[in-house]
C-alpha cells in the first residue's frame, strides 16, 4: 500500500490499504469519493471537496445511511459490506390504539395506508376517524382517542408508535410515553393531570430518522405557539394589540433570539442560505421572538434537541425539516402581515390587581342598564366580543325598549340591540311554562368601535379562529368539533361567571353538569315556580349548560342583575365564553350577593355551542361592513 504520488493531505498515511491502484493516483477525497458514491435504488451527492457524501431516495423510500463524512481517510460511519439502500418510508405502529378497533391490522404501515378507528360500546370517539401515512413518515389527522370522560382530565391517548404508563386521569395523575423500537419521542415524555382539566405538555410523537415536519405543519404549529406566547408577553408587559407586537411599539417587546451552527459539519453554502433565512422572519417580524428550535438535514439529534426543549402549555418548541428551503416555506407560511388581529381572551390573574385596576382581570366585561317607560333602571351584564358587537340575553330587553335607553359601561352610544329571532318566552305556555328562554341571546351594536387596551378587550367564544389560536390549535385542527373538545370533554367543567352590583364585581365559580350529572340538573327544572310541564327537556334543551347544586361541588348561584353575562372557562391563559347566564329555578339572593347552592338549585345557560346560536352570531359578528369581524370555522 503505497501513498499516492498526488497527495499532500495530512491523513494519507491513514488510507485503508484496499484501494485500486488507479484510484491511487487521486487525492484522498476523491479517493473516498470513487468507492462509495453508490446506493441500490437511488442517488448520491458530494460536497466540493468530496468529502461528504450524501444519499437520497424517491419519494414513499428512505436511505439507510443518509450522510457520510471522510475524516482522516476512513468514512464515518464506516461502510459496510452492503452498499446503502433505498427502502420504504413506515409510518409508527398504531395498533397501540385502546378501547376500540385499528383496521386493517398490519405488521407495517407505509406510505399511501390508510387506517380506521372505532370505539367499542360505552366509549366516546375523538379525533381522527380515518388517517393516511404520509410521506413524511407521519400520520394525516389527529390522535383518535376512545375515551370514557369520567374523569378529571380527558383520556389523552396513545400516539401512534407509543406505549403509556398510567390509566387515571384527575388531578395530579401522571402518564408517562415511550417509543417502541428504534423511534425517538418527540413531545412529553410525562403528562400531568392539571386543576385546569387539560394535561400539562405536549403530546408526544414517534419520530424516526427519516421522519420530518412538512412546512405546512412547522407552520402551523410555531404560529399558534408563537401567537400563545405573544399573548403572555402582552399579558405581563402592558398593552396593545398583536399588530402592535409585530411592529416596533414604545411600551415593550418580546426578544428573538436566533442560533445558527457555525461548525465545519455546516457547507458555507447553506450557512449563508440560513442567514437569509433569518433575515426573511426579522424583516417581518422585527422585535418579536422566543426561543425556537428547527432542526434541518441529516444530522439532526432529535432526541438531545428534544430534551432541550421547553415544556409549557401544549406549545411545541421543535421542529425537523428537511431542509433550508422547507423552512423558508415555514416562515412565509406562518407570517401574514394582512391578517393580524387583536387577540382575544387575555387577562391580568394577579392577586394585587385592585381598585380600577381591577378589570384588567375581566377586561371583556359590559356593565348593561336599561330604562324602562315607568322610569325604572333594569340592569344586565354582557361580554366584549368583537371591537363593535356586546354579546348578552335576550330577556335583558323588552319590545318597548329602544337604543337611546339603552347605556353600557364601554364608552360608545348604542347603535341598535338584535335579539334572536327564534327567542319567545311565551313560547310553551300552553305546555306549562309560562316563561320558556330557548335562544336567551342578543347582540349589542355599538355606534363607534371601542379602542382595545389592557382593560378593555374582547372574550374568546368558540367555532371561531381567533380562539383555535388561543387553544393553540392549528387551522388543519381548529374545527367546532375540537373546540367542545377542548373546552367541554369532562362530566363536570370548572366555569366562572363575573356577578355585578353596583361598582362591586365578584368572580362566581360553577361546574357545568354534563354526562351523569346532567339528567338530575335538567329535572330540577320543574321545581321552579310556576312550572307545570311534565318533561324537563321540554323547559331545558340540548341549546342550555346546566349549573349549581352541591354534588360534585357546590355551586355558587346566579342573582338577578347577573343576566347577559359570560359563563366562561379559562384553558391556559385566555377566557373563552361557553355559555350566557339566562335563568334560574330559585332565587336565594335576597340576603347575599354570594348565596350557594343547595340540592335543587340549579341555573341554566345558552350554549354557544349551540348551531342555531353560533348561526345567529355568524350573521352579525362575520360581516366586515358591521365592524371588526371575527372568523367562524
Amino acid at each position: 500500500c503505497r501513498s499516492p504520488p498526488l497527495c499532500d493531505h495530512k491523513f494519507e498515511q491513514t488510507l485503508p490499504c484496499a484501494f485500486p491502484l488507479a484510484l491511487l493516483r487521486l487525492p484522498p477525497c476523491d479517493i473516498c469519493t470513487g468507492l462509495w458514491g453508490v446506493i441500490s435504488g437511488g442517488s448520491s451527492a458530494f460536497s466540493n471537496d468530496g468529502s461528504i457524501v450524501r444519499y437520497s431516495c424517491s419519494e414513499g423510500y428512505y436511505p439507510t445511511v443518509r450522510i457520510r463524512r471522510c475524516i482522516k481517510g476512513r468514512w464515518n460511519p464506516l461502510p459496510k459490506k452492503k452498499n446503502p439502500e433505498c427502502k420504504k418510508i413506515t409510518c409508527p405502529d398504531p395498533r397501540g390504539f385502546e378501547n376500540g378497533d385499528v383496521y386493517p391490522y398490519q405488521r407495517q404501515y407505509f406510505v399511501d395506508d390508510t387506517t380506521h378507528y372505532s370505539c367499542n360500546s360505552g366509549y366516546d370517539f375523538r379525533g381522527s376517524g380515518t388517517r393516511v401515512c404520509q410521506a413524511n413518515g407521519k400520520w394525516s389527522g389527529g390522535t383518535p382517542v376512545c375515551g370514557r370522560n369520567s374523569d378529571y382530565c380527558p383520556d389523552p391517548g396513545v400516539p401512534a408508535g407509543c406505549t403509556r404508563e398510567g390509566h387515571r386521569f384527575n388531578i395530579d395523575d401522571k402518564v408517562m410515553y415511550r417509543c417502541e423500537n428504534k423511534w425517538t419521542l418527540i413531545g412529553s415524555k410525562e403528562r400531568v393531570c392539571q386543576e385546569n382539566g387539560q394535561w400539562s405538555g405536549t403530546e408526544p410523537q414517534c419520530y424516526a430518522d427519516f421522519t420530518y415536519d412538512s412546512p405546512e405543519e412547522a407552520s402551523e404549529g410555531f404560529s399558534s405557539s408563537l401567537k400563545s406566547n405573544l399573548a403572555v408577553s402582552q399579558q405581563h408587559e402592558g398593552t396593545g394589540s398583536l399588530l402592535q407586537l409585530i411592529l416596533p411599539s414604545s411600551w415593550g417587546k418580546l426578544d428573538i433570539y436566533i442560533a445558527l451552527d457555525v461548525s465545519d459539519s455546516i457547507d458555507e453554502e447553506d450557512f449563508k442560505k440560513a442567514k437569509g433565512v433569518i433575515k426573511t422572519l426579522i424583516e417581518k417580524v422585527y422585535e418579536i421572538v422566543y426561543l425556537y428550535v428547527f432542526g434541518m438535514g441529516d444530522d439532526v439529534n432529535a432526541e438531545d434537541m428534544n430534551d432541550l426543549k421547553t415544556d409549557r402549555g401544549n406549545d411545541k418548541f421543535f421542529f425537523k425539516l428537511q431542509n433550508l428551503d422547507d423552512l423558508q416555506k415555514t416562515f412565509d407560511e406562518m407570517i401574514d402581515e394582512g391578517t393580524s388581529v387583536a387577540l382575544c381572551g387575555l387577562y391580568r390573574d394577579y392577586d394585587d390587581v385592585t381598585g380600577p385596576n381591577k378589570r384588567h382581570q375581566y377586561p371583556w366585561l359590559a356593565k348593561i342598564s336599561v330604562t324602562r317607560n315607568s322610569g325604572k333602571i333594569s340592569n344586565c351584564v354582557g361580554s366584549l366580543i368583537t371591537s363593535s358587537f356586546i354579546l348578552t340575553a335576550a330577556h335583558c330587553f323588552r319590545f318597548e325598549d329602544t337604543p337611546d335607553r339603552i347605556t353600557v359601561d364601554l364608552g360608545s352610544d348604542i347603535k341598535d340591540y338584535i335579539p334572536h329571532p327564534r327567542y319567545d318566552v311565551a313560547a310553551k305556555q300552553k305546555m306549562g311554562i309560562p316563561e320558556y328562554y330557548e335562544f336567551d341571546v342578543a347582540l349589542i351594536q355599538l355606534k363607534e368601535p371601542v379602542i382595545m387596551g389592557i382593560g378593555l378587550r374582547p372574550i374568546c367564544i368558540p367555532c371561531t379562529k381567533e380562539t383555535s389560536g388561543a387553544l393553540k390549535l392549528s387551522d388543519r385542527e381548529g374545527t367546532c368539533r375540537k373546540h367542545q373538545e377542548e373546552l367541554m370533554s369532562a362530566e363536570t367543567v370548572k366555569a366562572s361567571f363575573m356577578s355585578v352590583v353596583g361598582s362591586s364585581i365578584e368572580k362566581k365559580q360553577i361546574t357545568i353538569k354534563q354526562g351523569k350529572w346532567r339528567d338530575a340538573c335538567v329535572e330540577d327544572a320543574k321545581k321552579a315556580d310556576g312550572i307545570t310541564a311534565i318533561n324537563a327537556k321540554d323547559i331545558v334543551t340540548d341549546n342550555f349548560l346546566c349549573s349549581g347544586g352541591i354534588e360534585p361541588t357546590v355551586d355558587d348561584v346566579a342573582c338577578k342583575g347577573d343576566s347577559g353575562g359570560a359563563t366562561f372557562v379559562v384553558p391556559g391563559n385566555r377566557q373563552v365564553q361557553v355559555g350566557i347566564v339566562s335563568w334560574g329555578v330559585k332565587d336565594l339572593c335576597k340576603d347575599t350577593r354570594t348565596p350557594k347552592s343547595d340540592s335543587h338549585t340549579r341555573d341554566y345557560h345558552t350554549s354557544l355551542f349551540s348551531a342555531e346560536v353560533r348561526e345567529f352570531l355568524k350573521r352579525y359578528l362575520e360581516d366586515e361592513k358591521l365592524g371588526t369581524p371575527l372568523t367562524f370555522l
